[in-house]
């Protein structure tokens, strides 16, 4: 049971925490081969490296100058796959419950019978630091689903759309329309099939991800009890807000600011949902957008959202 964590990370001072929580709360430590593509003035501290064995580790890092966001930063992460039974694609701060590699293994391959393809994901419940120690906090135990933001819609330009995770009260996987990038699980194969777009800058990767998977014959599914969760830069963490890509400090000394990579983007996504040919990055053929639109309400060709849109799927 190999596992590939793929860990895209901007000057985060938490992803030493993260790839040690990783480490040690695995079932299987072993199995375990880090992929991460650092963009930061200094990497961890060397001791942070040493601690991940037995698992497995690849490293590289640029000075955050040359960044040129986080979708970008994610395909050269994806990259450095090996050909790993089960593939992880992991924001760099985050923690872990005891067993969590086992346990998203044991729900994938679940989920897997009958099916082209399964990916498991969501926006991970939060926890924060007290004290310099991690405490969850959780909005619930049982399933994170995604569903459009409330009182959001298209926006004539472009079409970008903003969503939310809603608690579901069931211990049963949530079939889901739409996933979070920074907690993706999958087969292996999934990086080959998948490649990441690294024309998108950052809003509108998951949705440009999940209508690709969609069409290709991939199912999502949200997950009762997601065994990963996220720390949120929301001034409750209980530690300083870590740097953005697009942070005016960090914006200075280049050549091409983020909100041209944001525009460029943002026709990206409407290309790609406009059904232009985009090569691997492109849809697939064994469903439409327009069954995604009857199942999810969702219209990308319409540019509107039916009611199903805001709230979640059955439970399987």
């Amino acid at each position: 049971m190999s596992l590939f964590i793929s860990i895209a990370a901007y000057c985060d001072p938490v992803l030493g925490f993260t790839l040690a929580r990783a480490r040690a709360a695995a079932a299987r430590p072993q199995d375990l081969h880090f992929g991460v593509f650092d963009q930061s003035l200094q990497p961890p501290p060397a001791s942070t490296f040493g601690l991940l064995a037995p698992a497995r580790l690849t490293y590289q890092r640029i000075d955050p100058v040359f960044a040129r966001g986080p979708c970008w930063a994610r395909a050269l992460a994806m990259a450095l796959y090996d050909g790993e039974d089960w593939f992880l694609q992991l924001d760099s701060h985050m923690d872990f419950e005891p067993g969590w590699d086992e346990r998203l293994v044991a729900q994938a391959s679940a989920l897997a019978p009958g099916r082209t393809g399964v990916v498991i994901s969501s926006y991970p419940n939060a926890f924060g630091f007290e004290d310099g120690r991690p405490v969850p906090r959780p909005a619930t135990g049982k399933v994170l689903a995604h569903v459009v933001k409330p009182g959001v819609g298209f926006e004539p330009g472009h079409p970008v759309l903003a969503f939310e995770a809603h608690p579901v009260d069931t211990d049963r996987p949530v079939p889901g329309f739409h996933l979070g990038a920074g907690c993706l699980f999958a087969p292996g194969r999934f990086a080959l099939e998948f490649p990441y777009d690294p024309a998108l800058y950052f809003h509108g990767e998951e949705q440009a991800l999940a209508v690709r998977l969609f069409t290709h014959g991939w199912d999502i599914f949200h997950m009762p009890g997601l065994p990963v969760s996220h720390l949120y830069n929301d001034g409750r963490s209980g530690v300083p807000p870590r740097p953005l890509h697009w942070d005016a400090a960090h914006e200075a000394g280049r050549s091409q600011n983020w909100w041209e990579l944001e525009q460029r983007s943002r026709a990206r996504l409407a290309a790609l949902v406009g059904g232009q040919p985009l090569g691997a990055y492109g849809l697939g053929s064994v469903r439409t957008l327009a069954d995604y639109a009857r199942w999810c309400g969702i219209d990308y060709a319409a540019r509107t959202l039916a009611p199903q849109a805001w709230r979640p799927l059955a439970p399987i």
